[in-house]
Parts: structure tokens; C-alpha cells; sequence
């Protein structure tokens, strides 16, 4: 059984849909599945996708449903395979749960990705900006963000 149908079968209450297009395995979920589905991933023998390549966020500004949409890619090591998984998130509740107790790595770019688009995460160690200072205010990567808004200025930090 290929990885679609199984995950398929097996989050059948999470699963909203999969395709695979020039061999690139996607599957996209309800956020409550993300801890269930993603725990799945990363301790099944037959799966073991321990590599967490990339997680990332898009901005689908004025589309019905559900403006933004984390995108992970996961590879197994071991089995050389490659996955990529989507959930979509809404405006009005823009958080998911945390995948950074699976994967360490997931704590940098989830910071990232609040800091860029301003989707929380639920169980983070550590959320705060992690490319923008602390007084930036706003998203810069959400397709509303004025770009022409006036930001405050800090002062520099004195050298010892």
C-alpha cells in the first residue's frame, strides 16, 4: 500500500485530501489532526520520516475557506522517501499545534513563520520573532501588509 492510501485509511477523520503529481507524495489535513498524523510520521517503522525539510507558510488572500495554509516537507532517511503535508488555517484563529517536541528543527521555522505571516503555534518553547526586531509591528510576508506603513524606530544597542 502506497503512503496516501494508507494514511488515508488510517486518519480517515483528518485526511481532507492527497495527490501526487511527477511523483511528489501530498496530503492535506485538518489542523486537529496535526499532532496525531505527524507523531504517526515520525515514530512509524514502515514511514520514519524523521527529516524535517522545510515548513513553511502561503498567504491565499481572498480565498474562500481558509486564508493561509502551512505547508510541511518531510523525508525518511532510511526509506528515501518524501512527503509533503498541508493544513489549512483560518484569519479569524490563526494557530496550529507545534511539531517542535518531534522535530527540534520545527522551532526555527515556526518562528519564521510567525513572524513572517503571523500563524501562532500552539506548544511552542519559544515563540518570538525570529527576522524582524521586537518592535516591528505587523506581518511582512501577509498579502495585506502595507508596505509603505512607517515602522518605530529602536535605538541602537551600545557597544562594550
Amino acid at each position: 500500500m502506497d503512503i496516501l492510501n494508507q494514511l488515508k485509511s488510517k486518519f480517515s477523520e483528518y485526511v481532507i485530501e492527497t495527490h501526487s503529481q511527477c511523483g511528489d507524495a501530498t496530503l492535506v489535513i485538518k489542523k486537529e489532526g496535526v499532532i496525531p498524523l505527524f507523531s504517526y510520521l515520525k515514530t512509524s517503522p514502515e514511514l520514519d520520516f524523521n527529516f524535517l525539510m522545510d515548513l513553511t507558510a502561503v498567504d491565499y488572500l481572498g480565498r474562500e475557506g481558509s486564508r493561509f495554509e502551512v505547508v510541511y516537507h518531510l523525508y525518511s532517511l532510511s526509506k528515501n522517501h518524501c512527503l509533503r503535508v498541508k493544513v489549512d488555517v483560518g484569519e479569524e484563529d490563526s494557530s496550529l499545534d507545534s511539531v517542535s517536541s518531534l522535530w527540534p528543527a520545527a522551532n526555527w521555522y515556526e518562528r519564521e513563520v510567525w513572524d513572517m505571516f503571523g500563524i501562532k503555534f500552539k506548544g511552542h518553547p519559544d515563540l518570538k520573532r525570529i527576522l524582524m526586531y521586537e518592535e516591528f509591528q505587523g506581518h511582512p510576508l501577509r498579502k495585506d501588509y502595507p508596505v509603505n506603513r512607517r515602522q518605530p524606530l529602536v535605538k541602537p544597542v551600545p557597544m562594550n
